[in-house]
């Protein structure tokens, strides 16, 4: 059956201007589960894979099995789980198996010690593998990996595992603790798996990113679904962002000249995927246009639909008015926003890491205007003492880094600022 998905595609500028020139054009598409799918649960196949080393001792240690717990506090019986622990070897603290006794996979997770180096790759190949004994198109297949420390040695196996988690349709959720941790290398992970990375500045929080992840799963009603855009002849796409529920640039695969298409992977309910594409149009005399149609196709593994597929044509009004030109839908303009305050910083990093220091410095406090404008203080300082910092040492700090990082990518999480 079809009406799973709905497909709303609105425009930057209701009423783009005629010009004798090209001219940039936003274009929001979101795809969304309608409540037709509102009562799907799909069982979950989840493992956690954990660091367990000696640089996780005392409060770290104890939060995390606290967090532990109270996931598997909070799974339903039909929930198939996995515990994986690793310091610079791994074990399989419980296998596989279906959450009929909680309590005593909660026992198990109240004798962990910390001890140990850390080989990241070592608990990655086990979750993996526990991950993929449960592997079923009717469940939701997750590994929530979570290390503190710097891997020794095998980050291009870890590379590699998290592309062979994302080919068998399993996304890893990877979140540094702390200041001490691979950002390039969680993230390279993540983005293999098809998945997601982030940053726990403290050890209290790692109970809300628990739960954060287990919510995403129960939610999560659609899988593979996939936007194809088919532009009419003379419309060039630039750039493609999600926008929701995290701000990430796509790599949109060319199927012709005019086609592109975008894997958005799976749909939870009330929020589903945003995605904003900008593009060039040509000239245009004034009047109404088809420039796209926009298509997902999606499965809904709990009803048994494969393949279905919902459609939306993109159009664009052109006028001679002035006044109409001038006017913008409120919603997508700050979307784009907030998308180019996340640019500025991620082009912070990138000239920072490449030693252009002044570069680096302007596009900091560039992205600080931006935020501060937003409403966002806390990051826009964040931004402005982490350009001093350039200016003064060459440097910036880890915890800084990483907090623009990875806070820039939800400020589309406040749609209301």
């Amino acid at each position: 059956m079809a009406g799973e998905v709905n497909l709303l595609c609105t425009s930057g500028k209701p009423h783009m201007p005629v010009t004798a020139t090209q001219q940039l054009a936003y274009v929001l598409i979101e795809a969304m589960p309608t409540g037709a799918i509102a009562d799907v649960q799909m069982p979950l196949n989840f493992s956690l894979v954990l660091d367990h080393s000696g640089s996780m001792s005392g409060e770290k240690l104890r939060d995390l099995k606290e967090a532990v717990k109270l996931v598997l506090e909070r799974m339903q019986p039909q929930d198939h789980v996995s515990l994986v622990i690793f310091d610079d070897k791994a074990d399989v603290l419980s296998p596989s198996q279906p959450v009929t006794n909680p309590g005593h996979l909660q026992s198990l997770v109240d004798r962990i010690k910390d001890g140990g180096g850390t080989e990241m790759s070592k608990g990655m190949k086990l979750g993996l593998a526990e991950v993929q004994k449960a592997l079923d198109p009717s469940r939701v297949s997750r590994i929530l990996l979570l290390t503190d420390g710097q891997t020794f040695g095998d980050e291009e196996r870890c590379r590699q595992l998290g592309a062979d988690a994302g080919g068998l349709g399993i996304p890893i959720t990877a979140l540094g603790l702390g200041d001490d941790w691979n950002v390039e290398l969680l993230d390279d992970v993540a983005n293999a798996s098809g998945g997601v990375s982030d940053f726990i500045d403290a050890p209290h929080k790692i109970e809300q990113y628990f739960q954060s992840t287990l919510r995403s799963m129960q939610a999560t009603v659609v899988n593979n679904a996939q936007l194809i855009l088919r532009l009419v002849q003379g419309i060039t796409p630039r750039q493609v962002w999600r926008v929701l529920p995290l701000i990430a640039q796509l790599s949109p695969t060319a199927l012709s000249d005019r086609d592109v298409q975008v894997y958005l992977g799976d749909l939870e309910k009330d929020q589903g995927q945003a995605v904003l594409v900008e593009m060039l149009l040509p000239p245009r005399a004034a009047g109404r246009y088809r420039i796209a149609q926009a298509e997902v196709s999606y499965d809904v593994p709990a009803m048994g639909i494969v393949g279905e597929k919902a459609r939306s044509d993109i159009l664009l009004t052109f006028t001679d008015d002035a006044a109409l030109a001038q006017q913008y839908d409120p919603r997508v303009m700050n979307l784009v926003e907030k998308v180019t305050a996340f640019k500025l910083q991620t082009r912070a990093l990138d000239e920072a890491k490449a030693g252009n220091i002044a570069g680096a410095t302007q596009k900091l406090r560039q992205a600080a205007t931006r935020l501060l404008e937003m409403g966002e203080a806390d990051l826009a300082a964040a931004a402005e003492e982490e350009a001093k910092r350039l200016e003064q040492e060459g440097r910036m700090s880890d915890a800084g880094e990483k907090k623009l990082r990875y806070e820039t990518r939800k400020l589309t999480q406040k749609l209301d600022q």
